[in-house]
């Protein structure tokens, strides 16, 4: 008998929801997004955000149910995301999920936004299980995380402080791209030298699993100013392909590390940055002259989602992981936790 999961993703400025049947097949996932809204400011705003998941969820779900052709009688259990994220936005989702779920006793499942992204991939590549190693690269989080099985994480590293995906944003922005502005980089980046300019490369010593793009960020803008305040000019193009590949090479070295040093041969990549050309493109360069394999999620299901969510929420519910009434959004919480709960 098949199994159906409603799912709920809003994190950040990304309205979704979505059916999934027995986990693995996407039968609905519609997606709301607010970038249009935020471009203006530069970002994301809180606030705005969270005002914009209010008007949203509802119409969203309602959508997810008609384009997948179930009921709320057929779903045998509810995901959302409630952490990490900002928590006005965590918020609407979590109300709405526990709303639908007092209405109609429908199990609640409370899923980790960066599990969901990782689970992307058995989506996209319905033979893949575990053990694989993932690299999780978003807007706000960078790291190496050993999936040990459907339950089982463990983080080998992760950024010490900006993300790479946040790297990309402030840099573009600097350089007078819109946000978001990452895949204004990318573009620019395929036409520019990547050797142009050698920008540093921090914590690259071999073992090391931890990142910092903070140094990088700053030697970008240094030397963006200096060229302003001499009068110079400045190619874009050779900075953002050298800036990109300070980031890619980092993450793929490291990637590249762990996995030898796990002996693990199966590599993932996930999360909004995974979308970037240039590192998709390194990475499966790597894996190829290390013989590894490598899996990626659909471009759609690379950023911002309810489909990961439920997909997450399906193997969270066969381990029998459910949350209850008193579920609330936590803003910040570490992968691999069960930690809903209030502390």
């Amino acid at each position: 008998m098949s199994i159906y999961t409603l799912a709920l993703e809003s994190s950040c400025d990304e309205t979704s929801a979505s059916v999934l049947k027995d986990g693995r097949t996407v039968l609905s996932n519609v997606i709301s997004s607010q970038v249009p809204i935020h471009r203006k400011f530069g970002g994301v705003v809180p606030e705005i955000a969270s005002r914009h998941h209010i008007e949203q969820v509802i119409p969203v779900i309602d959508q997810a149910l008609r384009d997948a052709n179930v009921t709320l009688q057929d779903i045998d259990h509810i995901g959302v995301t409630y952490g990490p994220g900002l928590v006005g936005a965590l918020l609407v989702g979590v109300a709405a999920a526990k709303g639908l779920s007092f209405a109609t006793g429908i199990p609640l499942v409370p899923v980790h936004h960066m599990e969901g992204h990782i689970f992307a991939n058995f989506l996209a590549n319905p033979e893949l299980e575990p053990p694989f190693l993932s690299l999780v690269v978003s807007g706000g989080h960078t790291m190496l995380v050993h999936v040990k099985g459907y339950e089982e994480f463990d983080i080998l590293g992760q950024t010490r402080d900006d993300a790479a995906g946040e790297a990309f944003d402030k840099i573009a922005r600097v350089m007078g791209f819109p946000y978001p502005g990452g895949p204004h980089i990318d573009a620019l980046a395929a036409e520019g030298d990547a050797n142009a300019i050698e920008f540093p490369k921090a914590l690259s010593e071999p073992g090391n699993f931890e990142f910092s793009f903070s140094g990088l960020k700053s030697a970008v803008l240094n030397y963006l100013n200096s060229k302003q305040q001499k009068n110079e000019p400045i190619n874009q193009a050779d900075v953002a392909a050298s800036f990109q590949k300070a980031i890619v090479d980092v993450l793929v070295e490291k990637t590249k590390d762990a996995a030898h040093t796990l002996g693990e041969t199966c590599i993932t990549i996930a999360g909004g940055v995974s979308a970037n050309k240039g590192l998709q493109q390194a990475l499966e360069a790597m894996c190829q002259e290390e013989g590894f394999t490598y899996y990626k999620p659909h471009k759609i299901l690379s950023t911002d989602n309810a489909a990961m969510i439920g997909c997450r929420a399906y193997y969270m519910a066969k381990a029998g992981k459910f949350g209850d009434l008193t579920l609330n959004a936590k803003p910040s919480v570490e992968i691999g936790h069960v930690s809903w709960k209030e502390d």
